[in-house]
């Protein structure tokens, strides 16, 4: 437990590695958050089926990745785009919790809070 804990706030920690920018310019570190939005959804779905009690835990997370990084246009669209993909993706395959879906929550755990302290490494102030 202590570890999802421990993942969840080094994945908050990445939701405020960017300032708020007024344009809707493509920004380098896009592609990471893309990919950190579709963990998200693919957690939020994976947990909820999992019996995690959580509830929107993962969207809520998800809500504040946008909030923090303020995207507009076709860059918010994007992420949102990928939080359903993560979702919807695993929907399709899985309908009840499975030790394969236990491994991978473990998986996507490990993977977003590898691409949150990277994007904390390289973009934080």
């Amino acid at each position: 437990m202590l570890k999802h804990a421990l993942a969840a706030l080094i994945l908050i920690s990445a939701f405020h590695v960017a300032p708020a920018r007024a344009q809707d310019a493509a920004a380098p570190f896009d592609g990471d958050l893309q990919r950190l939005a579709e963990i998200l959804g693919t957690l939020h779905y994976l947990r909820g089926i999992c019996g995690s009690n959580e509830g929107a835990k993962w969207r809520n997370e998800m809500q504040a990745l946008i909030d923090a990084e303020t995207p507009s246009g076709d860059r918010r669209a994007r992420m949102i785009a990928g939080f359903n993909r993560g979702y919807n993706g695993f929907q399709q395959t899985y309908r009840t919790c499975t030790p394969a879906a236990t491994v991978a929550i473990r998986r996507y755990i490990e993977e977003g809070s590898k691409i949150s302290r990277d994007l904390t490494a390289r973009y934080a102030n």
